[in-house]
C-alpha cells in the first residue's frame, strides 16, 4: 500500500502538465500504484485560501482516494479559524507553504499557525527549503502536540534533515524534489531511521514516478518500505488515510 502525503489538485502556472481535476490525480495514482493521496488546492496555495479550500472540498467529495489538506496562510489565521469550524470530514490535515505565504518557519506567525492546527488535531505539511527544515524543527519543538511533515525535507538542503529530526520527535521528513541526487534517500534513511520518513510525490506538479524512483533506488528492506510507504502516514494521520476506512 502507498499513501502519498504530498499531492495537489489543480493546474500549476509553471508546469508543463495540464492536470486540473481529481480524475487526473487518480489517473496518475493508478499509473504508479498509489492508493491514497492527500491533496491541497493549487488555487489556495498560490492565490486565495478561502476560495481554493472551498473548491477543493467540492472537487474531492466524490473521490474517496483523495483526502484534503486545508491550506493555511499564517498571515490570515482568522480565515483559517473560520474554515476549521466547518471543516469537511474529507480533510485530514493542513498545508502551509512558507514561500507563497511569505512566512518564515522560525516566525511567531508560523508558531501561531501550528498551534491552531494542534488545537484542531490536524497534522501539518510545511514546505521547507534549505535551512528552513531545521528552522521548522525548532519551531515545532516549541509548539505542544503539533505533528509536522517537512515537505521536500529541505530540497537542496536535504543534508540538514538529520539535524532537524534531532530537535523534536514530532517532525517527519517527506522527500519529493524535482532533482534526484544519487544516494540521497539512502543517506537520509541511514541517519534518521525509517520511522521518520513518509512518502510524498508533489503530484501533479511533479510526476509521482520521480520520487518513487528515488525511493526504490534506495533499496528499502521490507520494514523500511512498510514504514515509508504507509505505516508512518497512518501513525501521523490515523486510520482515516487507510483505503476504505
Amino acid at each position: 500500500m502507498i499513501i502519498d502525503v504530498h499531492g495537489h489538485l489543480g493546474p500549476w502556472f509553471f508546469s508543463g502538465n495540464d492536470a486540473s481535476t481529481g480524475q487526473d490525480n487518480v489517473r496518475l495514482m493508478d499509473a504508479h500504484g498509489i492508493d491514497v493521496q492527500l491533496v491541497s488546492s493549487v488555487e489556495a496555495v498560490n492565490y486565495d485560501p478561502e476560495s481554493g479550500n472551498q473548491a477543493l472540498a467540492s472537487a474531492i467529495a466524490d473521490e474517496p482516494r483523495l483526502l484534503g489538506m486545508l491550506v493555511i496562510d499564517p498571515r490570515e489565521l482568522a480565515l483559517a479559524e473560520r474554515q476549521l469550524e466547518s471543516l469537511p470530514s474529507t480533510f485530514v490535515g493542513a498545508k502551509i507553504h512558507t514561500h507563497y505565504a511569505r512566512t518564515s518557519p522560525r516566525s511567531g506567525a508560523m508558531a501561531d499557525a501550528l498551534r491552531l492546527c494542534a488545537a484542531a488535531g490536524l497534522p501539518v505539511l510545511v514546505h521547507t527549503w534549505e535551512a528552513e527544515v531545521v528552522e521548522l524543527a525548532e519551531t515545532v519543538a516549541r509548539v505542544d502536540d503539533v505533528r509536522v511533515i517537512a515537505g521536500h525535507m529541505g530540497g537542496p538542503g536535504w543534508r540538514r534533515s538529520p539535524s532537524a529530526v534531532e530537535r523534536t520527535d514530532r517532525l517527519w521528513l517527506e522527500p519529493c524534489w524535482s532533482h534526484a541526487p544519487a544516494g540521497r534517500i539512502r543517506w537520509v534513511l541511514d541517519r534518521v531511521g525509517p520511522e521518520r520518513l513518509v512518502f510524498g510525490s508533489d503530484s501533479t506538479l511533479i510526476d509521482p514516478g520521480v520520487t518513487l524512483g528515488a525511493v526504490r533506488a534506495a533499496r528499502l528492506d521490507a520494514e523500511e518500505e512498510r514504514r515509508v510507504f504507509h505505516a508512518n502516514a497512518i501513525e501521523i494521520f490515523g486510520d482515516r488515510v487507510v483505503p476504505g476506512s
